[in-house]
């Protein structure tokens, strides 16, 4: 039986929620005064006045008992305080009690409930929630509720490998943040969504003018916005090839970003800043292994199975590119049994180095299993993820240079030939009868060595004669 004063503080609460007055919700059969003395716990309430009431309200007598779990209002104070898994499910209990609370008040709740679920890396339940979360948002009608609504489903529907409803999602929020003239916390948040998508869709040009814009944006700051900010900003650069430049920007927030505002950021920072020295050239297995250390260190204090599979995926990933396959191995094993809680980037990427593994030991199918991700990644318009998955099916296949031939020992230099003027006729004469020594007035020349290849022999001057009749020279008096 309905009760005093909680009735009454149920009925204010759910009149109130649909809009109406007193006068509008007493109607011709009942008087104000006695719905007023309802709502103020003055009267007890009788079945025929509930029946009544109910119908007004399009609701269920049922609806006018407070619900079990507490009020809304309570579950999200307490859900905001402690985020435990506790409070997380009272607030779910609350929310699917309390369906005639207030839009704004339900938005609330459903904010800090898909937030939960994506650190838990539950990205399923995310998108319903920040489904009902983007419709109470256009309900209400505000512009920053809007965006933000749009800038999470945008990237909830990224994590997932939904690339086309992404874009579709961020390119919104993108145009409410600039027409609305919001503030540069929205505008930096719809920024984020929107290079990370069409990163993912394979528009990398325009993914890099708006890094930049955004990199503008967020310039002075030092906290989660800005860290994210550069993290989007070197993904970007990774994909152009940009290595240095990402391996800067991800260096700065490594290093102004501190660990008190946002762990699990901080840890997520070194996820990425290891992967990042195992992809460039040449790779860093020993600073990849340095991150992985720091962020094993932090799970003990925010450890998700999410960002546990992270760093398993990193070490199977640091054991590859060692050259541990076995570890490697042992590592991916270990998360088969599990349930997937990683992005679908990261999933692919877990299954591109099975298939790689399998090549390397002889089995024909990883060839197969990388094109058929490959084709996978293109049907679902992931461009980017499906041209790396492309190009590690090209390195497989590749055959194995030779090394090449030794060059060949260079050929001797030949001495240099001496000229000899013959001093006799070159006529054969009998040996018996040995040519007579030549005798002349002039003087014989000295043999001189023949000049090198380098240095050509330097040019006679034609007598003066001969440039004299060729017109060269002129006649001098006396010749």
């Amino acid at each position: 039986m309905l009760r005093q004063p909680a009735f009454g503080n149920r009925l204010k609460k759910l009149r109130m929620a649909q809009g109406l007055s007193q006068t509008a919700l007493a109607g011709e059969g009942m008087s104000t005064g006695y719905l007023s003395r309802l709502e103020s716990g003055a009267r007890q309430p009788t079945d025929r006045a509930v029946a009544y009431l109910a119908d007004r309200l399009g609701l269920k007598a049922a609806d006018f008992e407070e619900p079990v779990t507490g009020s809304l209002a309570h579950a999200l104070t307490l859900a905001s305080s402690t985020g435990s898994a506790d409070a997380i499910g009272a607030l779910r209990a609350a929310l699917a009690a309390e369906g005639h609370e207030s839009a704004v008040l339900r938005w609330q709740a459903l904010w800090l409930l898909a937030r939960a679920a994506r650190l838990q890396g539950d990205h399923a339940a995310e998108r319903a929630d920040l489904g009902q979360l983007v419709a109470l948002g256009d309900e209400v009608g505000l512009a920053e509720l809007r965006v933000r609504g749009l800038t999470r489903l945008a990237r909830c529907l990224r994590s997932l490998g939904e690339i086309t409803p992404a874009l579709d999602a961020a390119v919104a929020a993108h145009r409410l943040a600039l027409g609305d003239d919001l503030g540069v916390e929205d505008r930096a948040a719809a920024l984020l969504a929107l290079v990370s998508v069409q990163a993912e869709a394979g528009q990398v040009p325009e993914a890099r003018v708006h890094a930049d814009e955004l990199t503008a944006l967020v310039e002075g700051r030092s906290d989660a916005l800005w860290a994210e900010a550069m993290w989007t900003a070197a993904a970007v650069r990774v994909r152009q090839g940009d290595h240095t430049g990402a391996q800067h920007c991800l260096d700065q927030a490594l290093e102004r970003f501190s660990s008190q505002e946002d762990l699990v950021l901080w840890l997520r920072l070194r996820l990425a800043a290891g992967r990042l020295h195992l992809q460039k050239l040449p790779a860093d297995p020993a600073q990849a292994q340095r991150c992985a250390e720091q962020a094993e260190a932090a799970l003990a204090f925010v450890g998700t199975p999410a960002l546990r599979q992270d760093l398993t995926a990193l070490k199977a990933d640091l054991a590859f590119a060692t050259g541990r396959y076995d570890d490697a191995r042992a590592l991916l094993g270990g998360l088969a049994g599990d349930e997937p809680r990683m992005t679908y980037r990261d999933r692919v990427r877990l299954e591109i180095l099975r298939q790689q593994l399998l090549i390397l030991g002889g089995d024909a199918s990883g060839v197969e299993g990388l094109r058929t991700l490959a084709q996978q990644a293109q049907a679902d318009a992931n461009i980017d993820l499906a041209a790396e998955i492309w190009r590690t099916l090209a390195d497989a296949l590749a055959p194995t240079r030779p090394a090449p031939p030794a060059s060949p020992a260079p050929a001797p230099t030949p001495a240099p030939r001496t000229r000899h003027r013959p001093t006799h006729p070159t006529r054969h004469r009998h040996p018996a009868h040995p040519p007579a020594p030549r005798t002349s007035s002039r003087t014989p020349r000295p043999c001189t060595l023949a000049p090198t290849p380098s240095a050509p022999p330097p040019l006679r001057p034609f007598p003066p004669p001969l440039l004299r009749r060729w017109g060269r020279q002129p006649v001098r008096p006396g010749e």
